[in-house]
């Protein structure tokens, strides 16, 4: 299915090394970001309690942050969870001296002051043990997908194709961990998550176009490499209008109608779906042209027949 198709070749690779320039800024940048800022974990990373309450109407989320401020939570994270009755919030540490139960009871109390109807509903502890052990694990995932992706690629492909995917799946990663840094917003586990499937989805658009390279390997016997990568992409832009656009959609419904729990997650995944659609034009495809794929790489010459095989002596 395509909703259009391209007379001419669009010349991607021409404007290649621009395109890169602006892409290793970026990365930098967001590198800068990481390690200067930081990321904003949340308590499941850093330890904390997860407190849910229910009010009889609608909870009105700007003055529970209110009341929350009034007694010293000014990073407490608040968020409608499920019902519009139903509100979750997530509070640091207790403090030297404090128990998670005095600091849940200190809460309720203070949104009663405003709201009388207002009950605890449950509370989860999160010790920073737990946390840090959830960080590492994180971590352990992120660096087993991606052994798994150049694994993959370089039993698919070739080497150089696998070292292309792998630096532009990178570059989404950083990039996106660069957003959260920048921004300071909450990096939770489902964030974490989201990133784990940009890997993933970012991975498959550049199969995609390293599978209609290599078709095109084996159709265009006198087309120059530059040429092969530009028809590639080019033939491949409407699938990936469609596959891309249906998924933002979703992603975007998420983000609007999935509540304030959702947010990161999606936030996460629409960063990383248009970053993903460049880094396989510009970072994965340009990388594998500048190592030197070529035909050989992926189509094996056909050894001429030796003509004395077969031959009666």
């Amino acid at each position: 299915m395509e909703l259009f198709r391209f007379k001419k070749d669009i010349p991607f690779m021409r404007h290649a090394l621009i395109f890169n320039a602006i892409s290793a800024i970026t990365f930098v940048a967001a590198v800068f970001f990481i390690l200067h800022r930081g990321l904003n974990l949340s308590i499941e990373f850093t330890g904390g309690t997860i407190m849910e309450v229910s009010y009889s109407q609608a909870a009105k989320v700007e003055e529970i942050k209110q009341s929350l401020e009034e007694i010293g939570f000014h990073d407490a994270g608040v968020a409608v969870f499920g019902r519009a009755q139903d509100v979750l919030i997530r509070l640091p540490v207790p403090k030297a001296g404090q128990t998670a139960a005095q600091q849940t009871d200190t809460v309720l109390a203070a949104l009663q002051k405003h709201d009388t109807s207002v009950a605890k509903q449950r509370v989860e502890i999160v010790g920073p043990q737990v946390g840090e052990e959830l960080f590492t694990n994180g971590l352990y995932a992120l660096m087993m997908v991606v052994a798994g992706v150049m694994i993959y690629l370089a039993v698919r492909f070739e080497w150089k194709y696998a070292v292309a995917a792998i630096i532009a799946n990178l570059h989404d990663v950083v990039i996106i961990i660069g957003f959260f840094a920048f921004f300071q917003w909450e990096f939770s586990l489902s964030v974490l998550a989201a990133v784990l499937a940009v890997l993933g989805y970012s991975v498959n658009e550049s199969v995609v176009i390293f599978d209609r390279i290599r078709e095109n390997f084996r159709k265009q016997r006198k087309t120059s490499v530059t040429e092969v990568i530009d028809n590639a992409i080019t033939s491949t832009i409407s699938r990936t209008i469609i596959t891309h656009g249906s998924t933002q959609m979703m992603v975007l419904s998420m983000y609007f109608f999935g509540g304030a729990t959702l947010h990161g997650f999606s936030m996460a995944l629409t960063i990383g779906i248009c970053f993903g659609i460049y880094s396989s034009v510009f970072v994965a495809a340009a990388i594998a042209m500048w190592l030197g794929v070529k035909r050989e790489d992926l189509i094996k010459p056909i050894k001429p027949k030796d003509e004395t095989d077969g031959a009666v002596v």
